[in-house]
């Protein structure tokens, strides 16, 4: 039977151009995302309109054999644009990673059409409007995370019909309405910081679930049966939680695969960190120059570094890991950014370790700390304005409820000070440094350690009995209040030439207790600040340091008085109590007729208990 050459030419024709076409839509469509990214001109710089080919493109990877791109992943690049629609073209995508960067915008509906994809993160960015619907069209969908946003509206009741779910984390947004039924049964989900019904036929917390705990218990044998079973849960979430944190059910955990060398491939499960190449980072840093050094902490250097792609990160090198409580620090830490994640607290890029080092990475912070902000500034930098320190107050502590309130187990911070608030592009502020936090149980207030932090900052009952709380990081978060009234530092010898109190807590509450708030105030503000708002924030740092812990609120009351309710009852209660202590204290003098030569003193009787 003769060859038709004109029909096989004609198929080869089609192949060739069918091979080129698909290619072209999907660099189109990840050229578009570029432009709504509002990518700058130092990122993404090989995704080139005129290449028709993007499998050879940055944070692109494709199927070797076909060149279809399965995964974009774009994390922590410091975005800020939108999600454009045309990204609903790349349909075969399993993967599109976006976490930890500033996007605006309402998700695009066109999502929906990824029918593919198995993995859609999204979380820490700025999105708002509702959920799109059509998301309920991902039936592969298995890792869902949309947590750290602006969302609102309800969860789509699409939710429920998606049947590979294996994680969904939809927190700290502002989604109303009813959680739909069938989200209880995945097996791990996070609902809090929103404004969700949970539903009447749940026995335990239903806001939130680990990988051990089921989804809900649905038991309808009545109550006693469900409180019987939820108290034997209880008595052995003990033992399981050493399996949960080790890693029990890995298939659920995020895994990067990383090259070592001298050794074999291994997975290791920490989040999506990146593991660098100790010669990356030398290069990154010029040799960890000391004209890089961002800063110096207990354990190690930071140095500033650029990246190969040109992304600026700090580097923090732990040079004493060897010694007492180095390696420790490390593990700590990267232990510490797995669990949290939010936009108040500085994201761990990725870490390098060798037999004689250990690294971490981090995004780098163009504005530095808090601290160098009030007291470092060089000529020609502006001061901090009252209204970004009114915002670097309230992030701060927003930073730390959701360590002390929303992680699991919570995290001590042990170490909160404006030396540890940084600030990125947008003068927001960033918690860092949780080289000195503490895990802490559950099931357990306080626990006993090493005593950690600087002088200045730390909580009497903290340096007196060693125990460390929630409350001793609300003590130091006080402090760094007064910082940034104040501009001035936690202890400042200076002021004894003017007979003044060391301590600047004291200082503050003499100057309050006289009413003159203007000698408070730092003086870099020229008078350009609201009294009305500096008094409330001297009173909710007051309320913060008061010397018995259960005195203290909790940061979340924190956050509240700091946007305006609540304030004035605790303010009028603090008062009547230290009305009463002042009394009791000129009663004692005059027993034991002190005179104002004495020696001993008021401040000397406030510093007495464990400072």
């Amino acid at each position: 039977m003769p060859v038709d050459m004109e029909f096989i030419f004609v198929l080869l024709l089609l192949g060739c151009l069918c091979s080129f076409v698909l290619p072209d839509a999907q660099g189109d469509a990840l050229y578009a995302l570029k432009l709504s990214l509002n990518a700058s001109a130092q990122q993404l710089t090989d995704w080139n309109q005129n290449q028709v080919n993007p499998c050879t493109w940055s944070q692109v990877y494709c199927h070797p054999n076909t060149n279809i791109v399965f995964q974009v992943s774009l994390e922590t690049m410091g975005f800020t644009g939108y999600l454009t629609p045309r990204i609903g073209a790349l349909k075969d995508l399993t993967t599109l990673s976006l976490q930890g960067n500033g996007i605006t915008g309402d998700i695009p509906k066109e999502l929906g059409n990824l029918t593919k994809l198995i993995r859609l993160d999204l979380e820490n960015n700025r999105l708002n409007g509702e959920i799109p619907p059509s998301l309920g069209n991902l039936k592969k969908l298995q890792f869902l995370t949309l947590s750290q946003n602006n969302l609102s509206g309800t969860i789509p009741e699409s939710f429920g019909s998606l049947p590979s779910l294996i994680n969904v984390l939809l927190d700290s947004n502002n989604l109303i309405g009813q959680i739909p039924e069938q989200l209880f049964q995945v097996p791990k989900y996070n609902f809090t910081g929103n404004k969700l019904n949970c539903g009447k036929n749940y026995i335990q917390p239903c806001a939130s679930n680990n990988e051990d705990q089921g989804s809900s218990h649905k038991s309808e044998t009545g109550l006693i049966v469900g409180i019987i079973i939820g108290l034997v849960a209880i008595l052995l979430l003990g033992g399981l939680l050493l399996f949960w944190c080790r890693g029990r059910h890995k298939g659920y955990k995020r895994e990067v695969f990383v090259d070592v060398a001298g050794e074999v491939d291994r997975r290791i499960a920490f989040g999506q960190l990146k593991r660098f190449a100790w010669r990356e980072l030398q290069i990154a840093t010029d040799n960890f120059s000391e004209k890089n050094v961002l800063g110096q902490g207990g354990f190690g250097k930071v140095y500033k570094g650029v990246l190969a792609d040109n992304t600026k990160v700090a580097v923090k090198r732990l040079t004493d890991y060897e010694s007492p409580g180095g390696d420790a620090a490390f593990q700590r830490e990267v232990e510490m950014i797995s669990v949290a994640v939010h936009r108040n607290l500085l994201r761990l890029i990725g870490f390098c370790t060798t037999p004689t080092e250990r690294l971490l990475v981090y995004p780098f912070m163009q504005n530095l700390s808090v601290a160098y902000r009030l007291r470092e500034i060089k000529p020609g930098e502006s001061v901090l304005d009252w209204p970004t320190r009114k915002r670097v107050a309230l992030g701060t502590a927003r930073g730390l409820e959701y360590l002390h309130e929303h992680c699991n187990p919570k995290i001590i911070h042990r170490d909160v000070k404006a030396a540890n608030v940084l600030l990125d592009e947008d003068f927001e502020a960033v918690v860092g440094d949780f080289g000195l936090a503490k895990l802490v149980d559950i099931r357990k207030t306080n626990v006993t350690t090493q005593i950690r932090g600087t002088m200045g900052h730390i909580a009497p009952e903290y340096l007196s009995t060693g125990k460390s709380s929630g409350r001793t990081d609300v003590f130091g978060y006080g402090i760094m209040l007064l910082e940034i009234v104040t501009g001035q530092r936690a202890i400042d010898f200076s002021r004894l030439e003017e007979e003044d109190d060391v301590l600047l807590l004291d200082h503050v509450k003499k100057l309050e207790r006289e009413k003159r708030l203007d000698a408070i105030v730092d003086r870099n503000l020229n008078k350009n600040y609201n009294i009305e708002e500096v008094e409330m924030m001297i009173q909710v740092a007051l309320l913060c340091t008061q010397s018995t812990p259960e005195d203290r609120p909790m940061m979340s009351e924190v956050v509240r008085m700091l946007e305006g309710e609540g304030l004035a009852e605790r303010w009028e209660e603090w008062q009547h109590v230290e009305v009463n202590r002042r009394q009791e204290y000129e009663r004692l003098q005059r027993r034991f007729d002190w005179g104002e030569d004495s020696v001993y003193n008021q401040d000397a009787i406030e510093l007495s208990g464990g400072r």
